[in-house]
Order: C-alpha cells, then sequence, then structure tokens
C-alpha cells in the first residue's frame, strides 16, 4: 500500500459502529455531551492500551475521534504474535486510542463486529468503521495503515456513508429488487 495514496486503504463498508449512534449533524447538547467526554478521557491521561468491554465500548469509542482495536485471544499464537507490534505503535502514536477485544471475554463484541478471525485489525474514525482485516500485521504495515487512516478525507467518508444509508432506505422502502440468489427459480 502506498502511504501517500489514503483511496487505497482497503474501506470496509464505512457502517457507523454498532451502538454508536451517528454524531454527524447531533444537536448542541450532543456536542457539550461529546466535549465532556472528551475532557474526561484526557484527564485519564493515555495508557498504552485500553481493554474494551461490552460495558465501556460506546463511551471509549464516541469519546474518540481515532480508535485502533485489536480484537484477540489469548490462545491464539499470531495474536500473541502481533501484541508487542500494537504495543509499540500505542506508544509511538499517543494521540490514538489502541484498544483491544479479548473476543473470548466479550464474545458480544466479537459477535457484534462478525469478527470470525484473529487477531483482527479494526479503525475507527468519527465512529465509522474504516478498516477491518485479520491477520498478524508487521510493524510496517500497522504504521502504514494508521499513516493511511489518518489522510482519510472524512468528510467524503461520512458522505459516502450517509448515501449508502439512503439507497439501503430507498430500496428497503419500494420493495427493491434483490438480486436472484441460489435457491431463486431464476437462476
Amino acid at each position: 500500500m502506498n502511504r501517500r495514496d489514503p483511496d487505497r486503504l482497503p474501506l470496509i463498508s464505512g457502517s457507523p459502529v454498532p451502538g454508536n449512534g451517528s454524531r454527524r449533524g447531533s444537536g448542541r447538547t450532543e456536542q457539550i455531551e461529546q466535549n465532556e467526554h472528551r475532557r474526561l478521557w484526557k484527564q485519564v491521561g493515555h495508557m498504552s492500551t485500553v481493554e474494551l468491554t461490552k460495558e465501556n465500548f460506546d463511551e471509549v469509542v464516541s469519546a474518540n475521534d481515532f480508535v485502533l482495536i485489536d480484537f484477540w485471544a489469548s490462545w491464539c499464537g499470531p495474536c500473541r504474535t502481533f501484541a508487542p507490534v500494537y504495543e509499540k505503535a500505542a506508544d509511538r502514536h499517543s494521540d490514538l486510542v489502541f484498544a483491544k477485544v479479548d473476543t473470548e471475554a466479550q464474545p458480544e463484541l466479537a459477535a457484534a463486529f462478525n469478527i470470525q478471525s484473529i487477531p483482527t485489525l479494526m479503525v475507527v474514525r468519527e465512529n465509522v468503521a474504516v478498516y477491518a482485516q485479520p491477520g498478524a500485521l508487521p510493524e510496517p504495515a500497522l504504521e502504514d495503515i494508521i499513516g493511511q487512516a489518518r489522510d482519510l478525507d472524512m468528510e467524503k467518508v461520512h458522505q459516502s456513508v450517509e448515501e449508502q444509508q439512503a439507497a439501503q432506505q430507498q430500496g428497503g422502502a419500494s420493495g427493491g429488487s434483490q438480486p436472484p440468489g441460489p435457491s431463486d427459480p431464476a437462476v
């Protein structure tokens, strides 16, 4: 991947993170609440990584505009290989939140994101999952992904998400046509 070409970052659907309402177009009260979350989060100080649970997930993700999430398990060899690479990146990028989800202890979170292989790295910017891929990354690849995610034009990402949501709503409201499936007699 070329760090100078943010369009090459393999975006996932660009969908809002489950459990978090879209922050775009929010009212003044919600903006005040978000600012308070950010203020409290900064008071805690930067920890190398944050353990995410179903209890703190919404708070951590909504209080921070850039969160990297490592889905892992203690029995997973590639997860143990990736852990020190992830920790070093967390130390280098103290302006970002590096979080971890133990898929054994938090199966609901793993299921909410349809995690089927671990480790899986997910990048969430402004409540939008912009990247998710399984596999233990070497340090240069992780740095490249972080750089590309930083370079994303989030206005374009939010616009794309809104267009996708509008198309889904329009298709659902009009009983939009579905492509034929394997059980469809026309196939």
